[in-house]
């Protein structure tokens, strides 16, 4: 009788944020903005990247990389958030709620790591910088590349499989806006203490390894800058990060809280905003990051910006 108790759903219900018809039209006007801004953020810096040579770069080929994740992490989630403001049965099958973990879960772990790649790309330009090409060459640069994207995928893979062997018995209510690991799993009507543990291994492996070395690489940047004797020097040691360290006080800081301590247990609103914030808030502001706190980006925009208006100039004449 137990076992026949122990039943896989064929679908879910999202309980989303809100059940107010008022407030989910409101939502969906602001996240659909937010959304549309983080698409063309993203996609317009890795154009700019691809036309503008000067930005052919070891850190700009990172960039490129940490874009389409932020872009490709946002629709994952966003779309289905979006559609589900509007519907009055927010029902999400079974094959697609795997699909979502396994996606959010994959492209989050391979920015973590990416972001750890692009400090050691930092340590290397601000550290050793006559050396900087020969060390970061285009082959480490694409084996780094490729190995955040492998491990992110199969750190993913496995807690998808994990997450999505247990039973839920009769439970198809997630109250999330998406298909998020915690929340799936709280479905369970068995044991959850091994996928307890393995968040716990996962979170070690893909956020504070990471997030030591970026550390270490920050650390000895800072002691660096520090030997540089004249003030412009260090100002403009100190700006060739900036822009990174703040997107990684953006990401790091909130996947700590959220995945290190699974048994403390964030409220479920708490979540809800922490998974809002990384589907929905860093993808749009990073491109934003990028683009205000780095004079190449700025030097590469006001040149694409010129060649346009000259050549709108030259159409109307």
């Amino acid at each position: 009788m137990g076992t026949d108790n122990k039943t896989w759903m064929s679908e879910f219900i999202l309980l989303g944020l809100s059940s107010d018809w008022g407030t989910q039209v409101s939502l969906f006007v602001l996240f659909l903005v937010m959304y549309l801004v983080t698409v063309l953020g993203n996609v317009l810096i890795v154009l700019l990247i691809r036309l503008d040579s000067r930005l052919h770069t070891p850190m700009y080929f990172f960039l490129t990389n940490l874009s389409i994740v932020d872009v490709s992490y946002a629709t994952s989630i966003v779309p289905q958030l979006l559609v589900h403001l509007l519907s009055e049965h927010k029902v999400i099958p079974y094959l697609s709620c795997a699909a979502q973990l396994f996606f959010s879960l994959g492209l989050g772990g391979i920015e973590f790591l990416l972001l750890a790649v692009m400090a050691y790309d930092r340590y290397v330009a601000v550290c050793d910088p006559l050396r900087y090409l020969a060390i970061m060459h285009g082959g480490l640069c694409t084996r780094l590349a490729v190995s955040s994207w492998i491990g992110g995928s199969i750190n993913s893979l496995l807690h998808t499989a994990i997450t999505f062997q247990l039973p839920t018995c009769t439970n198809k209510l997630i109250d999330h806006i998406s298909c998020e690991t915690l929340a799936v799993i709280r479905l369970a009507c068995v044991d959850t203490s091994s996928n307890e543990v393995a968040i716990m291994v996962s979170s070690i492996i893909l956020l504070m390894t990471p997030f030591c070395l970026v550390l270490l690489s920050y650390i000895r940047i800072i002691s660096t800058i520090l030997k540089i004797q004249s003030r412009e020097g260090r100002r403009k040691a100190f700006q060739t990060c900036a822009s990174h360290l703040t997107v990684v006080a953006l990401c790091y800081g909130m996947a700590i809280f959220t995945y290190i301590h699974p048994r403390s247990k964030p409220s479920v609103l708490q979540e809800k905003l922490i998974s809002l914030f990384y589907a929905i808030l860093t993808p749009m502001l990073n491109p934003m990051i990028y683009s205000l706190r780095n004079k190449e980006v700025k030097g590469a925009w006001q040149k694409l910006l010129g060649q346009f208006s000259g050549f709108t100039s030259k159409q109307a004449s």
